[in-house]
């Protein structure tokens, strides 16, 4: 599924008017309808069929007027609580249209009472206050009746966006209307698919309205990834394959403390189809990540005091890499200056694709322009939103109030890959493009998650997917594993070791995706 900002959705739309002989009119019956049509659909056989319409002053509000012409029509009692009699243009055309048997209320003359029993008395309730043009939260007496409207335990469908949420952001400064339906027109909106916004929103569904396809695709277009997108990434195995057909990758990692991040990141790579992984760890856990990891091979490596990868760990590192398809370092380091030095000289040095998690990023963090002058052809940072912060020195607020601006700036700045972890992962490319992930759940807010995604995406990376494509599918699978044990085991005490094992069957929840 497509993705657009505010901004693209309204030129989408003049462009549509201007170029494509569609009217506004034309545009605002089409969106009313299909709000209509769903109320029907979805309401229709309730005992009572009485909605309330809360129109706002602009298209959003004239948007309603049709649904609410359209409802009446088809035997609903229709209430409308409007906040102006003077409406302009699309907007008050379809306002002179609203039939005599819609009551009209006018929401600056009612009383509190007399509002409170019109929101009681609907069996739905449709927001079409303000559409995806607002740029802040609501306030005063729309931040009022917001709180009226989610206290009150009636069906709510906004259209086009849940009044309150930024369109573009996802953000909701102030108050917002948390919607159960939302019917939006043309394509998504990148709000919608945000969080906090994308609590507001329920089930999201996308009508077209008659915006042409080739505007749509000449577009800046941020693909969600949901089960369709990602199963087109999935290549199924050929018949004739062996394991030197799936790529051989070196994994960096571990330190005192810290054996289970490196087996994990290993598992995952076998998990997620690997031909081979080859796992180098400090000498001092290295009996035990043999016990940990049956088919990875093991290496040990020098160690320094604090039983971390020591300098000179650097010169056997560079052998390893002889035959590998790419390089992934960062799970379970630690922070050791002689480790750190390692991780620097990897990065600088690598002619291979290479990615870095977890503390590797900590260490490219000391020095942000080791980045740009990588040897390696391919670069994939996959940090959280603190470990964003210090790469960037930016505050954590300020990377989560703009996930995409953030990751999208980061990207091309330093000509890498970043897949920013949180709730709807964002993964950018240095040319621009930009998605959202649409997998996980709060029960993946455990440790060792981040080292299984690390494993993941390095196993379909030294298997030659396109590194935007191996960032994709990766998070998809990923989240998808984490939802297939939620739905088995519950969110409270899912482990990273439960995803890991689960990894296999999510690829093939895809595969039969694309089968069908």
């Amino acid at each position: 599924m497509r993705a657009v900002t505010a901004e693209v959705m309204q030129e989408l739309d003049r462009t549509t008017i201007s170029g494509y002989g569609v009217s506004g009119l034309e545009l605002m019956e089409r969106a009313g309808s299909h709000v209509a049509t769903i109320v029907i659909s979805r309401f229709g056989n309730f005992k009572e069929r009485t909605a309330l319409i809360v129109a706002g002053k602009g298209n959003n509000g004239g948007d309603g007027f049709v649904i609410a012409r359209l409802l009446a029509e088809a035997g609903w009692s229709v209430s409308l609580l409007i906040f102006t009699a003077a409406y302009a243009g699309d907007a008050e055309a379809n306002f002179r249209r609203t039939p005599p048997s819609v009551k009209q209320i006018d929401f600056k003359s009612a009383v509190q009472s007399e509002i409170e029993a019109i929101v009681q008395g609907s069996a739905v309730i449709i927001d079409a206050i303000f559409g995806t043009g607002l740029k802040s939260g609501l306030e005063g007496h729309y931040a009022g009746l917001a709180a009226l409207i989610n206290s009150s335990e009636k069906p709510v469908i906004a259209v086009d966006i849940p009044s309150g949420v930024d369109a573009t952001s996802g953000r909701t400064l102030g108050g917002a209307i948390k919607a159960d339906i939302t019917v939006t027109f043309g394509a998504a909106k990148i709000g919608q698919l945000l969080y906090p916004g994308a609590g507001y929103v329920g089930e999201l569904l996308v009508t077209d309205i008659g915006i042409p396809a080739v505007l749509v695709e000449k577009t800046a277009i941020i693909e969600f990834i949901d089960a369709e997108y990602a199963a087109k990434l999935v290549t199924p195995r050929s018949r004739t394959a062996h394991k030197g057909s799936y790529g051989h990758c070196l994994i960096v990692a571990g330190s005192c403390g810290k054996s289970g991040a490196a087996a994990m990141a290993a598992n995952s790579a076998m998990r997620a189809g690997v031909g081979l992984v080859t796992l180098a760890v400090p000498c001092g856990i290295h009996p035990v990540v043999e016990v940990k990891t049956t088919e990875a091979m093991t290496v040990p490596l020098p160690e320094s005091p604090a039983g971390a990868i020591a300098f000179d760990s650097l010169k056997v590192i560079e052998h390893l890499i002889e035959g590998k398809d790419v390089i992934a370092a960062g799970p379970g380091l630690g922070l050791d200056e002689e480790t750190i030095a390692v991780i620097k000289g990897i990065v600088s040095t690598a002619k291979l694709p290479l990615l870095l998690d977890a503390d590797a990023l900590n260490a490219v963090a000391e020095d942000i322009s080791i980045l740009p002058g990588s040897s390696s052809p391919t670069v994939v940072l996959t940090p959280h939103p603190g470990e964003m912060a210090r790469l960037t020195g930016a505050s954590v607020t300020a990377i989560e109030s703009d996930r995409i601006g953030a990751a999208r700036h980061f990207a091309a700045t330093n000509g890498c890959y970043l897949l920013l972890k949180g709730a709807r992962t964002v993964i950018a490319a240095p040319d621009g493009r930009i998605a959202i992930n649409s997998t996980g759940n709060p029960g993946m807010a455990s440790g060792g998650m981040g080292d299984v995604l690390s494993g993941v995406i390095t196993a379909l990376l030294a298997q030659g997917y396109e590194p935007f494509d191996a960032c994709c599918l990766g998070a998809y699978c990923h989240g998808l594993a984490g939802d297939m044990v939620a739905e088995e085991k519950g969110e409270i005490g899912l482990i990273a070791t439960d995803v890991q094992e689960m990894v296999p069957y999510a690829f093939k929840k895809l595969l039969e995706v694309r089968i069908s």
